[in-house]
């Protein structure tokens, strides 16, 4: 017998919204949950809660960790041009695609060190870059509307863990035509702020030395910049703890 698959799609989402927003549920079962073509009825349901006496850090946590929404936010450069400034999602792929088309080779350089050529755009990479798993990295992406109407990204900024330091590396690539509105430091600074919420130690990168906008924004957001042994590179770092 056929069912209402939107509607059956829509209630999976809606258990894994709850789930994900109440952590106090231990368990929590539907049975049974009958399914026809015309709507889906709930018969009999169950919750059981964690323990009173735990603490919130000592709830379990989701295997997978939901969408980051807490980081979304708009933001106004100098000269009025308005932006939304969101973790990156999945779905962002095609927009990943035209930004990287945008790039010019110097901007390309300065963020991977390397021509990295039609590699910037393949599907194999740009999965990697698109299906964040929050836990490990997150990267906030800049969008505007252009002047057809339509959204596009103009800057990515990405944080990196590295667990076993407890601290973070960062790396910025804003497209051309928005460089020197601030749009960088701006990244940067909320990059500042997820690290203190996730709790790092520190948060830095290595530099070209001719990054001099990414130098800029560094100093500005109060990191130490320092020359490395070998020159080759300049260190940004920031402690956020003692």
């Amino acid at each position: 017998m056929p069912i209402d698959q939107g509607a059956l799609e829509l209630v999976l989402v809606r258990f894994g919204q709850l789930v994900a927003e109440q952590p106090w549920i231990r368990e929590i079962d539907i049975n049974p949950l009958l399914a026809s073509p015309e709507r889906l009825i709930a018969l009999d349901a169950r919750v059981v809660l964690h323990d009173v006496d735990l603490t919130e850090a000592d709830l379990p946590r989701l295997a997978i960790r939901p969408y980051p929404r807490q980081y979304a936010s708009s933001w106004t450069a100098s000269d009025g041009a308005e932006f939304e400034v969101r973790p990156i999602r999945p779905e962002d792929e095609p927009l990943i695609v035209r930004f990287h088309s945008s790039l010019s080779e110097g901007t390309v350089r300065a963020r991977y060190l390397a021509a990295l050529g039609l590699e910037r755009t393949a599907h194999e990479r740009l999965v990697r870059v698109c299906f964040n798993d929050y836990d490990r990295e997150i990267a906030l992406v800049a969008q505007r509307m252009n002047d057809d109407g339509a959204p596009e990204i103009v800057a990515v900024a990405r944080l990196s863990k590295r667990h076993t330091e407890n601290g973070g590396e960062f790396a910025i690539v804003v497209e051309d035509c928005c460089q020197r509105i601030g749009l960088g430091t701006e990244l940067l600074l909320r990059l500042v702020r997820v690290a203190r919420d996730e709790g790092f130690d520190w948060i830095g990168a290595d530099l070209r030395p001719d990054s001099i906008g990414a130098r800029r924004a560094a100093e500005k957001a109060r990191f130490t910049v320092q020359e490395t042994p070998n020159a080759a590179t300049f260190r940004a770092e920031l402690r956020l703890k003692p």
